[in-house]
């Protein structure tokens, strides 16, 4: 007898494997949420231009990510710390120079485009670089790999 799909799911779901990308894309759409929202409260409630609003959201999103990032993606089993939090800013504005370049190249090239478009768009492209280096430069020795069982 096959055992029932709920406890299927459970054991899916439960996995090092799912959590660890599942905590990659939760980071991810949170911080996105995060900077859109920024985004759209500065241009649309303030009058900001979205060139001169975006770094604000990029901050709070950043913040935002690495939480999620250490405590759900790479279950961090060292304490915080500054430089853990230094790396993890590094790679992020890395990432946010390759969105933010993403984000203004389509909105000069496409004037009517809305804002918020192209910022779903430029983190796409950018989600590939934040990955590799979260994985391999931030949390590479202060995480278990999403292969290993967690205690």
């Amino acid at each position: 007898m096959t055992e029932p799909i709920s406890t299927r799911w459970r054991r899916a779901v439960g996995s090092v494997a799912v959590r660890h990308y599942g905590g990659f894309l939760l980071a991810g759409l949170a911080a996105l949420a995060t900077d859109a929202s920024v985004l759209a409260l500065l241009t649309r409630g303030f009058g900001i231009s979205p060139f001169i609003a975006r770094p604000f959201g990029i901050a709070l999103a950043m913040v935002v990510s690495w939480i999620i990032n250490r405590t759900i993606t790479f279950s961090a089993v060292t304490p915080p710390s500054l430089v853990e939090f230094s790396k993890f800013a590094g790679v992020s504005v890395t990432s946010q120079l390759v969105n933010y370049a993403v984000f203004a190249g389509l909105l000069l090239a496409l004037p009517t485009l809305i804002p918020e478009l192209a910022l779903f768009l430029a983190c796409f492209v950018s989600m590939f670089v934040s990955y590799a280096g979260f994985r391999f430069g931030v949390f590479g020795q202060s995480h278990q790999s999403p292969r290993e069982p967690h205690p």
